[in-house]
């Protein structure tokens, strides 16, 4: 992509060619910096595609005394309508309090342990120990709980299968204690109203307690017919030159019945290929190094955006897209779907599997280079070409 020298320093101007003029202020450097392609954007954007980036950095985080939590939802990012996302922290010890959503919940472990619990419609228990690169998923309106383990508790990513989710609109049991009369709970549990008297008169969310002991300690009654949660990093991924891709799904997590994900390795100078996704609209989250992504729509319609760790990034239905690695580290990213499957198209296999002399007289590219390309997919691919351009 056309990077001119006025990019490339740490104070970029809003000029790429010949076209543009330098901005002198007053103006965010900082954010400049960080969005270059937004500034100065280049030759190939044209149109108008709403705004498919927000960083948690700039979501407000709530604050309790066990831990935080912020939420990215089509709130912040309007075009995100299908899928809305929480980042949230637990110390050790620490609970978000036991609950339910009418969203069905999909999470990543991005640090630590934790404790997580959940009831199914059965009347069996679920109990496992997560770590770092673990998923779990809870059915809309299973009751479940999140619970920080040692030495440090845990920071996790919660997707929700609605735009519309809000982290403060979820069943909390303290809350419906705190708003149903004492003689109707102590009628309902066969306890004395005394018993009652210290009920929390507030919901508590995420609050500090003792760290649990040993796992076999908290099983109780019979065990869900199902597994909730998901050792996704133990996983064989696909490899390939530019890196590697594990997806995760129904198929093989059959819990997850509305949020289909992929956990994408790309090497630097990679590219995660020109694709597109026949089923539904994609979430992601970056979680280590730097992308580029360029998204294409129909009518000629195409805008380019910076991403780094922590972002949120979306691409509409069906619109075409790559994710470069611009940075010097490894790029590691979550795609995520309202859907019970991963599914993706890619622009070179539909080359390679379409006959050729009418890509040619599409394209007008040498018959050669169109009978080499692969038929596999390769979703991950190295970035230099033959020729070292």
């Amino acid at each position: 992509m056309d990077i001119p020298s006025q990019q490339q320093g740490s104070d970029p101007q809003p000029i790429r060619g010949d076209k543009g003029a330098d901005d002198p202020g007053p103006r965010d450097v900082l954010r400049d910096r960080e969005n270059k392609d937004v500034l100065a954007p280049p030759e190939t954007d044209r149109g108008t595609i709403p705004n498919l980036k927000f960083s948690f950095a700039d979501s407000h985080n709530r604050l309790e005394p066990g831990g935080w939590a912020r939420q990215v939802t089509e709130r912040e990012l309007p075009v995100a309508t299908t899928l809305a996302g929480v980042d949230m922290r637990l110390k050790a010890g620490a609970v978000r309090e036991l609950h339910w959503h009418k969203e069905g919940e999909w999470s990543y472990m991005l640090y630590g342990s934790a404790r997580i619990t959940a009831v199914d419609e059965e009347g069996r228990q679920f109990v496992d120990d997560v770590q770092q690169g673990d998923l779990w998923f809870f059915p809309a309106g299973y009751p479940h709980s999140i619970q920080g383990l040692e030495p440090d508790g845990c920071e996790f990513l919660l997707v929700f299968d609605s735009g519309g989710f809000s982290e403060d609109s979820t069943f909390l049991i303290s809350d419906w204690f705190a708003h149903t009369p004492k003689s109707v709970l102590a009628k309902n549990f066969g306890w004395p109203e005394s018993a009652l008297a210290a009920i929390p008169k507030q919901e508590l969310y995420i609050f500090p307690t003792e760290v649990p002991g040993p796992i076999d300690g908290n099983r109780i009654g019979p065990r869900a017919r199902q597994s909730f949660s998901y050792r996704l990093l133990a996983q064989a991924p696909q490899r390939t030159s530019g890196g590697t891709v594990r997806i995760v799904d129904s198929r093989n997590f059959p819990a997850s019945r509305t949020v289909a994900a992929a956990f994408v390795e790309v090497e630097p100078g990679g590219l995660r290929e020109l694709h597109w996704h026949p089923q539904a609209d994609e979430w992601q989250y970056y979680i280590d190094g730097e992308a580029r992504m360029t998204v294409f729509a129909s009518e000629g319609k195409a805008r380019t955006f910076d991403y780094r760790a922590g972002d949120v990034g979306y691409v509409p239905h069906a619109m075409g897209h790559y994710i470069e690695n611009t940075g010097s580290t490894t790029l590691r990213f979550l795609e995520m779907f309202r859907s019970d499957r991963f599914a993706d198209i890619s622009l070179k296999q539909w080359m390679a599997l379409t006959p050729h002399e009418l890509v040619q007289a599409h394209l007008h590219i040498d018959r050669r280079l169109l009978d080499a390309l692969p038929q596999e997919k390769l979703p991950v691919m190295h970035g230099n070409t033959k020729d070292g351009t």
